[in-house]
Formats: C-alpha cells, structure tokens, sequence
C-alpha cells in the first residue's frame, strides 16, 4: 500500500510556517525572516518514503490585502483549501488568538483531517499551554490539537508520523528524488529576497521583487545574473547604498547561501532596476510569477 497527498500549512504571519516545513522536509525550501509576509508564493516540499510521499504546502500568512501582490498571495490560500488531503492550521503562543475568524470557519467546514499546531511553547508556561490548548479545542472541535516547537524541534517526530497515518491511499505525485516544485531559479530569488528582508527596512522589502535573468551551469560553476526590482528611484539608492556598500553586503550572503544549497562555486551579477508601482499591476505580477 502506497500513501501520498498534500499537506497544507496556514496560518497567519510569523507563527512559523517556514521553520515547520523546512524541519519535516529536512532541507531548507522555504526562506525564513522575522517580518511578516516573508513568504509571497505557495511553496511545496516534497518528503518520499518507501511506501509514502508527503507534499508540504507553504503558504503565505493570512493578511487583509491592500494590493494586488497581496491579493495574489491570498489566493494562494484559497487555493489551499482546494486539494488538501490534511491540514496543519499553525497558530503560536504569542499572536492574539483570535485573528482571522473567517479561515476558522472555512476549516471546521472542511472534509479532511485537520490538525491545529500550537507553536513556540518554549517561549511559554505550562499553564499557558494548557489554556491555549482548551481553547483552540473550543474554536475547532474537530482538530487534533499538538503543542510544538518547530524552532527546537519538540514534537515534530510525533506530528511527522501522525501525518503519515492520515494520508490517504494513492500513487507519488512527484519523483521520489524531487525535493520541491521550484525551479533553481526560484530558490535563488528567494535566497536573495531573504537577504533583502534581513538587510533592509521600513518599505523596502515590501517594494522590492527579485528575479533571475540568467542561470548557467557548467561542471565547475553556476553563472547567475539577478535583477532586484523597486518602485522608486529613492529605493534603488537604498537598495545600492553608499558607494555600493549595502548591496556588495547582500550580494556576499546570497552567494554563500546558494553556494550551500547547491553544492558548487557560484559567480553572481546583481543589477537594480525601477519598476513604478509593480505591486498594483497585473502585468508586472503575471511577470513575476504570481498568478
């Protein structure tokens, strides 16, 4: 007997979402920031076993959109309730527990198992905990309910294997050996959009987009050229900084990152260019990749 399905994971921003699929999958797919809307796209990873494959499904935090990109990146989420075998629902011990009332609604309607994650219970008292769990059996009856930390790795084994008992019956998606459904040169705009998140603040992360113009690889050395699109001059200066200083900084943590991820020297080229308003056109963003 052979098991597959898709795992999806929701939730609102910064309850570890990330952190949680890179530990099931065991490699670092998603990328991981302390801001919110880090992760714009729905990302999967993709786990095989013998007699098993599980695809994680990553997706952004559940916002109010004020854009269009935003707009997008909810329908990511919608679009999550479509072809669930499971749900993993992610809330923390932090974030106000009764955001988003809608979604919760739309899961205690769904059809599938659904399990409620309560995540950072190292940063909480048992008594916490315990209070948090009543209440999350409260709001969604129907979910197994596990307190985790993705962070320290407490818990995971156990929620792991309980997925595996949930899926249901059916043939591998995916190759066995395939790790995820992005491309290499997703994963370099996304590392890259890391280090913009991590270097930069107020509006820039949110303004910029990043995109691989040229990927080339030969036996010795992977030839990358990516574009770093803002919405105004005044950004692209940011984005530079002083006599290129601040770009130089993120362009040397990119490369040592996609340099770890695949394995083999890489020459990167980085170029900054203005786009006016790119979150609000529907063109720029079928550009880029969110449909």
């Amino acid at each position: 007997m052979h098991k597959s399905g898709f795992v999806n994971i929701i939730g609102n921003p910064n309850v570890g979402k990330s952190t949680l699929m890179n530990e099931l999958v065991g490699e670092r797919i998603s990328i991981i920031t302390s801001k919110s809307q880090t992760t714009r796209h729905r990302i999967f990873g993709i786990v095989s076993g013998e007699n098993f494959q599980i695809i994680y499904s990553d997706t952004p935090g559940i916002i109010k959109p004020k854009y269009k990109l935003q707009e997008r990146m909810m329908n990511y989420v919608s679009e999550s309730f479509q072809d669930a075998d499971v749900f993993l629902y992610m809330t923390d011990v932090v974030e106000s527990p009764d955001k988003n009332p809608e979604y919760i609604e739309k899961l205690n309607r769904v059809d599938v198992p659904v399990i409620c994650l309560i995540n950072k219970i190292d940063l909480a008292e048992p008594a916490k905990i315990k209070e948090l769990e009543s209440f999350w059996r409260e709001k969604l009856p129907k979910a197994e309910i596990y307190a985790i930390s993705a962070l320290l790795k407490y818990n995971i084994s156990h929620l792991f294997d309980r997925i595996i008992e949930l899926l249901p019956e059916g043939p591998a998606w995916f190759p066995k050996d395939q790790l995820t459904d992005k491309t290499e040169r997703f994963i370099v705009s996304e590392i890259v959009r890391e280090k913009i998140l991590q270097n930069y603040h107020k509006e820039i992360p949110y303004s910029s987009e990043v995109y691989v113009e040229e990927f080339k690889e030969d036996e010795n050395i992977i030839r990358i050229r990516v574009v770093i699109v803002v919405e105004r001059q005044t950004q692209k200066g940011i984005i530079i900084g002083n006599k290129g200083a601040a770009l130089k900084k993120t362009a040397i943590e990119a490369r040592m990152d996609i340099e770890k991820f695949f394995g083999k020297k890489v020459f990167i080229e980085f170029f900054v260019k203005v786009r006016k308003d790119w979150r609000n056109s529907d063109t720029a963003l079928n550009n880029f990749g969110y449909y």
